[in-house]
């Protein structure tokens, strides 16, 4: 197990101020503090208008297929769509792309070498976001996993033994 840093969201603490999202374009934008256009911003705050509720969401990575899945959740008894809290960049819609070339844009927790505190995080006055540290497994034990999940499925779905042997083989180098 290793610690990493994350941003934790406490949606019940956030006021939909959106001034997490004001200065991550700002801090985004090239250069530096030079202007805020909110739809280059890494985090989007959501509202439930009849509720009064307001949920911060983190762009995560980019997908090139859409969800298969299309669920509903209900908060306070308004149903969102699968859509409304996905933290991915995808073709079927514009959320989280950078507006002028289209690139799907990502939370890169400010940047490397990584800020002392992310500026969303620094600039939110009712710490609904917080940066914590979590434990996570290795990725190297998460790459293993996922290789040993490939090989399986490519030895069953073709029956052949000759897949594994020759992911074994890449896997060496």
């Amino acid at each position: 197990m290793k610690i990493v840093k994350t941003i934790k969201i406490d949606a019940d603490k956030c006021s939909g101020c959106r001034a997490c999202e004001v200065i991550c374009a700002a801090y985004h934008a090239e250069p530096k503090y030079s202007i805020v256009n909110p739809a280059r911003s890494r985090i989007r705050v959501f509202r439930d208008e009849e509720n009064d509720l307001f949920v911060p969401i983190l762009a995560g990575e980019y997908t090139e297929a859409e969800c298969p899945g299309r669920m509903t959740t209900v908060i306070g008894g308004k149903e969102y769509g699968e859509c409304s809290f996905c933290r991915s960049s995808c073709p079927s819609r514009d959320l989280f792309k950078e507006p002028d070339s289209g690139l799907p844009l990502k939370c890169d927790m400010c940047g490397e070498p990584p800020l002392e505190e992310p500026m969303c995080v620094k600039w939110c006055l009712t710490d609904a976001l917080t940066y914590v540290e979590k434990e996570e497994e290795e990725e190297e034990e998460e790459k293993e996993e996922e290789k040993e999940k490939a090989v399986e499925f490519l030895v069953k779905k073709y029956g052949l033994k000759e897949v594994e042997d020759a992911i074994t083989q890449i896997s060496r180098g």
